[in-house]
């Protein structure tokens, strides 16, 4: 891995469970990893259940905007992650994949994606451990 490590979040629309999963790393990671999003065919805006899901915790998502997914992106990440999507990413030797099974917030209220965001928020304090140890 370079000196910092370096991740990258994907879901379809880059709006939901990749934002919040960037989000909550960044936080957690206070700088110590380079943390990216993006999404294969990404949408307009972030979702906005996921936006006041990660606001309850003092997290602001509203400015973010959802990108595309770039092989440049995946090249320069140590650790990449689909979110249980079904996304395909390029693969590059060296690099470490995973795939999170989550569910979708998309369409749902905000009672329905807590459990989602607490749920990405366990997944990363367990990969910024391992990161970081």
């Amino acid at each position: 891995m370079s000196t910092r490590p370096e991740v990258l979040f994907v879901c379809v629309h880059n709006a939901g469970r990749s934002q919040m999963a960037a989000a909550l790393l960044r936080h957690h990671s206070l700088g110590r990893v380079v943390v990216r999003s993006a999404g294969s065919e990404p949408a307009e805006k972030v979702n906005p259940a996921a936006a006041q899901a990660l606001a309850e915790w003092g997290l602001d998502i509203t400015a973010e905007v959802p990108v595309k997914l770039a092989t440049e992106d995946v090249e320069a990440s140590d650790v990449v992650i689909t979110m249980g999507c079904g996304d395909t990413c390029p693969v590059f030797p060296g690099k470490r994949y995973l795939d999170w099974q989550l569910d979708d917030p998309a369409g749902r209220p905000v009672d329905a994606v807590r459990p989602i965001r607490d749920e990405i928020d366990r997944r990363v304090r367990t990969l910024l451990a391992e990161l970081l140890d």
